[in-house]
Parts: C-alpha cells; structure tokens; sequence
C-alpha cells in the first residue's frame, strides 16, 4: 500500500475517535503539544536550517528564504498560538439555531467537524503547527503536503507533536505528513475523496491553481494578495506613511503586504511618502506622471498592476479621486485585503460598497488580515472566495453542521 492510501487511512479512523472527544481532551493535547515543541526546539532549529542550507543552494528568492526560516522568536510565536487555540471555546457541538415545528418536532443545527483536512501548502513550517492544532481543536484529522523545500523542518515538527500526543486521548495518527512530494501523488491526495473532506492550498498562484483546477475533493480556496492602499484627499501625512511603511515592509514577503499604492493628485504630501520609501530602499515603479517627477521611480509596466511583488518594490499611481482607485482595485485587485485612509467618512463608505474583497481596511494597514490578529489564535489560510468562509479561516470555518431532529412519535401524513 502507498504512503498516502496508508496514511489516509489511519486518518480516517482517527477523525472518528477525535469527533468524541470533549474540549477538555482536545485542550489537554494541545497543551502538550506546545510544551513539547518548546522542549524540542533545539532539535527543530536544527532540521530547518537544512532546508535553509539546501534552499539557498537552489537559489529560492529571499521571500521564500524568509517564509522557511524558523527562528527561537518564531517558534515562540508558533508554540503561542497553539496556546492560544486551547484557550479558545470549541466551536464544536454549538447549537446553532433550534426550534420547534407546528407538528412538535423540535429541530437543532449544531456545528461539527469537517472529519479530515488535507492541507498543501508551500516553504512556510508555521503552517504545519497551525494547521494541525486547529483541526485538533475542531475535532478534525489533517493531512500535511509541504513543499520539498521544508521537508525536513515539517518532519521534525509532526514527529515532535506526534510524541506529545501519544500522552493524550488525541490518537497521534490524527496529524500524518505526506512526505513523498512528487506531483503524482499530490495527484492522487487532490482526489482522494473516500478518505478526505477537503482540501486547503496555502501559497502561491501556481500551486492554489493547481489545486482548483485539478482537485475532485471540494476545495476551500486561498488566494494571493495583490493589496491595495488608497491614500484620499484628506489624509493624514503621518499616518498614511506610517500605514504604507508598515504595509509594505514589516514583512514584504507575506500575502497581506501591499503591493500597489495608489494617491490622491491633490494629496500634498505625495513626495515625502516616496522619499521616504526611496530612503528605505523600497524599489518604486509608478506611473507616467510619477516616473516623469521622481528619478528613483521608474515607469510601470501593464504586468506591474498585476503583480504580488512579495519583495520591497511597490508599484505607485496617481488617480483623480475614490471611484479611479476603486475601478483600478476592481480590475487589478485579488480580493484579498484592501485599505482607504482617509477622514472622509463618505468616501469611506464608498470605498467599502464598492470594494469587493475578504477584508477592507479604513485608517490601518493591511498585515492585519492574519488569524492571530482577528482573535483566532492561528489561522488554517485566508479565504478569497464567497463560499462557506472568506478572509482569515480559523476554527468556525473548518466545521460544518449538521441538523438534529427530536421527536415524539410524529410520522408524515
């Protein structure tokens, strides 16, 4: 038998088991996941910079370099997470709705697991713990297919949280990595459909695309981030280039980075944002007007609209006012995370009918749009599509329901 019929197999059992357990078993397993991974991060450290080694012989860009790379910092944010989920309520068993028909049956809607998760994602290790300890905390099993390039940091990981389950009622065949990550059989995981409820792609355009068009197993879909920011009018200087800088470059390689800003003609303070992204080494490639008046600019091309940079270059355009940015998010934008700043309450509103996107933003920056940030401990992927979630996934959208129906004897006429 393969290893992936194999494994999924063994997760399909487990997801029977996990569905019964209480929140109390689930927490408890969790918790001995983050204490392990803290006793073992020695050890995980030392696994991800073989894959740091051999991705930097391969040459991968330095936005993939950053995404693999595990730091005693980033663990401690991966180790807080998993806290984070144990300590908040278990969506499952939820009584959504209830009520009572004329004939005396009395009708619930509670929410349950999916049952098992197959996750593939790309270069990024955060995932694996994320992605497993939502599921464990959601009842769910979950199939991992990382990328080669972080083979062994997912290893090191799953071996780790599958010892620190071995001490709880969560079965450790609830979390199983394919690590064969040859192209025919992620093939055969994308229609796997006896043994997996759903599929999640994390990472680039190529890989997602990959998944849609290719998966017979229902697929939740995450998208790339093409982010906008439109600096109006009314602006404050400040805070607009505060708001771009920390867009932009807190973390340039991740989705919710902008990639396009796009400024008020009459904003006066045009100038000092692009000096200062300059003075940043922020590589900028604006429009006509723009490259004509800034030597460091240089001139946009058509591709340049449509690009998810994951690098520090920003592409830069003068519009005439809320409804030019909002037609250019429109045709160029993913329907990731947009942001107006502002203190026009009715461009605002404007801005937010308009804007179709899983998250807009009034006044902020667009590295919010992160299940940590919205209260959700870790995130299993953010959503651009409109069906069943969209935005920031944690542990409400990977369940589902199912109806229960009390009666008293009632049979249909």
């Amino acid at each position: 038998m393969s290893e992936l019929l194999e494994k999924a197999e063994r997760l399909k059992t487990a997801s029977q088991t996990l569905a019964m357990l209480s929140t109390e078993e689930k927490n408890a397993a969790l918790e001995q996941i983050a204490q392990t991974l803290d006793r073992e991060r020695t050890f995980i450290l030392q696994e991800n910079e073989k894959d740091m080694v051999q991705g930097r012989e391969q040459g991968l860009s330095p936005a993939l370099l950053d995404r693999l790379q595990l730091t005693n910092e980033r663990l401690d944010q991966i180790i807080g997470g998993v806290r984070q989920v144990a300590s908040l309520p278990d969506p499952v068993g939820e009584i959504i709705e209830e009520w009572t028909r004329p004939n005396g049956l009395r009708i619930q809607t509670v929410r349950v697991p999916l049952g098992v998760i197959g996750m593939v994602y790309e270069a990024r290790p955060n995932v694996t713990v994320d992605a497993a300890s939502l599921c464990l905390k959601t009842g769910n099993a979950v199939l991992l297919r990382g990328s080669t390039s972080a083979l062994h940091s997912n290893k090191a990981l799953v071996r780790v949280m599958k010892e620190a389950l071995r001490t709880t009622a969560v079965p450790e065949t609830a979390i199983e990595l394919l690590e064969d990550t040859s192209r025919e059989t992620a093939q055969r995981m994308f229609r796997l459909n006896e043994y997996l409820d759903v599929l999640i792609p994390r990472g680039g355009a190529g890989l997602i695309r990959s998944v849609v068009e290719n998966a017979t197993v229902p697929v939740l879909e995450t998208g790339v981030g093409n982010c906008h920011i439109f600096i109006d009018e009314s602006a404050q200087r400040q805070m607009a280039i505060d708001i771009v800088l920390n867009a932009k470059l807190q973390r340039p390689s991740v989705c919710n980075a902008v990639e396009t800003v796009l400024i008020h003609e009459r904003w006066p303070y045009a100038g000092d944002l692009l000096e200062t992204l300059h003075a940043r080494s922020v590589e900028l490639r604006g429009d006509q007007r723009l490259a004509s008046a800034y030597p460091f600019v240089s001139e946009a091309t058509e591709d340049d609209w449509y690009t998810e940079y994951l690098a520090p270059i920003l592409a830069v355009k003068l519009v005439a006012d809320v409804d030019e940015a909002i037609g250019h998010i429109r045709r160029y934008g993913t329907k990731h995370s947009e942001a107006i700043i502002t203190e026009n309450e009715a461009n605002v509103r404007r801005f937010f009918q308009a804007v179709d996107a899983a998250v807009l933003y009034h006044n902020a920056s667009t590295r919010f749009t992160d299940g940590e940030q919205f209260g959700y401990g870790a995130e299993i992927g953010i959503s651009t599509q409109k069906l069943h979630a969209r935005g920031p996934m944690g542990l409400v959208a990977i369940t589902t329901t199912k109806s229960l129906v009390y009666g008293t004897g009632q049979i249909r006429e």
